[in-house]
């Protein structure tokens, strides 16, 4: 390889922020780390997403123990990447839930995207060593489930594809409070290499219509207010077309997966540059950017190998 991915230099530890997004509802956030989100019921706790080791995940469970000593009794995962759930063995939830294509990706992929992600994000894989493997459901839905923290009720909803096939967004209706997981992000570039692009908007416009007053993105701050919630669904929609579309005019005219990259550059720099992770995402997204508008649906498995054969092909 010419050069390293981005993500393999960055070796600076972030500061953390816990941000109360409502009552009992807090969004644990790190300068554009992955964040997780901490809803508090009446008798017991739900964590949503795990982090990338126990390690991490143990900064999760001190800050929970700082506003709360009830119990975790449920850890939902949003989706399947490696750095959102590898962390599920420290909070000893008795259920962790999913929906069912993301139990099916974890099938599919899940070792080769733990493998892929090792490679490419070392920073946020220390303490590896205690991870005691792939993390599986105890329960898994396909369009909706609700769960109940005593009289606290807290929907789960597949609204559509988006930045992975099975990704679901968390709603506590009595604060109109929702968590989204990596469908939406703030001043964070999106990770696009297992998205639909197509799909994206959509969900999105599903995720506006339930009008909600905060939002706990994916990476990046807490979204506190409406305004400061539509600025951001808005924003991560122009991340996701300013990526495809350049993608798409070259491949439809049978350009290469570099020209792809040139033209994505182009459109993309100027407004995205300073964004949290942009460079880390940005091969990843326009392979897949690329892929989807020659028609495959389906994004491909990352592997460690693969990686490194796309990174230098962009390379040149």
């Amino acid at each position: 390889m010419s050069k390293a991915f981005a993500s393999q230099g960055d070796l600076t530890e972030k500061t953390i922020s816990f941000t109360e997004v409502g009552r009992g509802l807090w969004a644990f956030t790190a300068e554009g780390d992955p964040n997780s989100g901490v809803i508090i019921g009446d008798d017991s706790v739900m964590i949503v997403e795990a982090q990338a080791t126990p390690r991490l995940a143990n900064k999760v469970i001190e800050k929970v123990r700082e506003v709360t000593d009830k119990p975790i009794t449920h850890l939902v995962m949003t989706h399947y990447h490696a750095v959102r759930v590898l962390g599920a063995s420290a909070y000893d939830a008795p259920q962790v839930i999913m929906s069912d294509v993301t139990r099916s990706m974890v099938a599919e992929r899940g070792q080769e995207d733990w493998d892929s992600e090792f490679q490419r994000f070392p920073r946020l894989f220390e303490g590896h060593e205690s991870i005691p493997g792939l993390t599986w459901p105890t329960t898994t839905f396909s369009d909706t489930m609700t769960v109940y923290l005593g009289n606290r009720r807290v929907d789960l909803m597949h609204l559509g594809r988006a930045h992975t096939a099975g990704d679901i967004v968390i709603h506590v209706p009595d604060e109109n409070v929702m968590f989204t997981g990596d469908i939406v992000e703030y001043h964070s570039a999106c990770y696009c290499g297992d998205g639909h692009f197509a799909d994206w908007g959509d969900t999105l416009d599903e995720i506006k219509w339930f009008d909600v007053d905060a939002i706990a993105p994916g990476r990046g701050d807490a979204l506190m207010g409406r305004e400061m919630v539509n600025a951001a669904i808005e924003n991560t929609r122009d991340f996701v077309e300013s990526t495809y579309r350049p993608a798409a005019r070259v491949a439809a005219r049978g350009g290469t997966l570099k020209e792809a990259w040139d033209a994505v550059r182009e459109a993309c720099d100027p407004k995205f540059s300073d964004y949290a992770i942009y460079e880390h995402c940005l091969p990843f997204n326009v392979a897949r950017a690329y892929d989807e508008a020659r028609g495959i649906d389906t994004p491909r498995i990352w592997t460690a190998e693969r990686d490194i054969a796309m990174w230098e092909q962009l390379q040149g």
